[in-house]
């Protein structure tokens, strides 16, 4: 069994997949706007040039994304996160800067009993995330 993040975007799904995969490495794997689909009977005005479906291979997780199309439905994602674990304290900086710019802080960058470097925030597209380079920690994995 795999569990794979299923995100919902307010009608900027692609731009925010094409940032991913150029700052954070991620490749598009598939990304299919509405009107594309091969049925048209159920396609609105609203949904034309709007994500459909899209999937992004980060790291080791697939992550599956489309922009939610009725209006007053999009929410930003509140008491999830995507955590990103990265191999240095540098990179855990970089990643930090690139999310946050025109984002929503809720904890700076900062070493932590557990992580040299560990944050959280909303980045523009509504998508919460931790950034953490870990501290080898007893027991841990």
């Amino acid at each position: 069994m795999k569990v794979n993040p299923y995100l919902n975007f307010g009608g900027n799904c692609a731009e925010a997949f094409k940032f991913y995969e150029k700052e954070l490495g991620g490749k598009i794997a598939m990304l299919m706007t509405f009107d594309q689909a091969p049925d048209q009977s159920m396609v609105t005005p609203e949904s034309k040039g709007k994500v459909m479906h899209a999937t992004m291979v980060l790291g080791d997780t697939r992550i599956m994304a489309s922009d939610v199309t009725t209006p007053g439905r999009h929410q930003p994602m509140r008491s999830a996160y995507l955590t990103l674990t990265v191999d240095s304290a540098d990179e855990a900086e970089r990643v930090h800067r690139t999310l946050a710019q025109g984002g929503e802080e809720f904890m700076p960058m900062t070493e932590t009993f557990f992580a040299h470097r560990f944050s959280a925030l909303r980045d523009r597209f509504g998508v919460s995330w931790m950034i953490i380079n870990p501290k080898p920690m007893p027991g841990g994995d």
